[in-house]
């Protein structure tokens, strides 16, 4: 333990001395402040307006089970392990809060242009966690496209270790799995997905250089 507390200061203590890396690390903190910051006020927002209703053959045959427990532990397992591994690499907070971020500003962009009503059936997700940035309530109307899925797969692509990158890809396919199961989301909310958030990953790959 103690090894790896000297790694994860001697790793910050270099990129540190670099004046692009801080530069660009206090900018993405304060861009993802802002970002939670907004998030209560915006999906409050969305939940009043009407939206259309996706007819969605996948879910038609899909009966509505309540599997939070699965996607939160897969959520939350996610975020802790990338904590640990991130710790000692730099580059890769610099490279996910990037990311994140653009994630975060296309889906606000798709949310507002393509407005949707949820899924017939739809059990709200129980995750307390994620829940305190949405507001006081579950919002069911930030829909196109799932952030969840997004989340857990843009860890996935940040993370190296060729077992981590498995259990991030497992954990992608049992959130998208899940919020379909529960209704949460369209399929194309879900499908759709890892195709923005990897495009998202590939230009926040260009914005972190700094070397």
């Amino acid at each position: 333990m103690q090894k790896y507390w000297t790694e994860v200061k001697a790793s910050w203590h270099q990129a540190w001395q670099n004046t692009i890396f801080r530069k660009k690390l206090i900018g993405s903190l304060f861009s993802v402040l802002i970002l939670l910051a907004t998030f209560p006020v915006f999906f409050q927002y969305i939940v009043k307006r009407e939206g259309m209703l996706l007819h969605d053959w996948l879910l038609v045959n899909i009966p509505a089970i309540d599997v939070s427990i699965w996607v939160f532990l897969a959520i939350w397992g996610m975020v802790i392990l990338s904590l640990i591994r991130f710790a000692k690499e730099p580059d890769r907070v610099l490279l996910f809060l990037v990311g994140y971020t653009l994630v975060s500003v296309l889906r606000i962009i798709t949310i507002l242009t393509i407005p949707l009503n949820p899924p017939v059936g739809l059990i709200e997700l129980t995750d307390p966690l994620s829940n305190a940035f949405y507001g006081k309530s579950f919002v069911t109307k930030d829909l196109f496209f799932s952030g969840h899925t997004s989340s857990v797969f843009l860890m996935f692509l940040c993370l190296q270790r060729p077992v981590d990158r498995l259990l991030g890809l497992l954990a992608t396919v049992l959130v998208g799995a899940g919020v379909l199961v529960q209704h949460v989301h369209y399929s194309i909310d879900v499908l759709a997905a890892p195709v923005l958030t990897y495009l998202c990953w590939l230009i926040a790959r260009k914005i972190i250089r700094y070397k």
